[in-house]
């Protein structure tokens, strides 16, 4: 699923990283108005885990610290 902001779909970035094969990362990037370092990272997880690597990831944190118990100024 796709979110307001998204600079494209799961099948955008896979026809990116496709194009990857012929020309320059860099040039590919910058014809899709997207960051080298961002068309290389999803290159990377395409190649290490195939189609799951190219789906949305959430970038909410996996956790958070806990919170404490007390307050020194209460």
């Amino acid at each position: 699923m796709s979110h307001a902001n998204a600079p494209l779909t799961p099948a955008g970035r896979r026809r990116l990283i496709d194009r990857c094969r012929d020309h320059p990362v860099a040039h590919v990037a910058a014809e899709a108005g997207i960051s080298r370092a961002c068309l290389s990272k999803w290159k990377h997880r395409y190649e290490a885990l195939g189609e799951a690597g190219v789906i949305y990831r959430s970038s909410a944190p996996h956790r958070s610290p806990a919170q404490p118990a007390t307050r020194w100024w209460t």
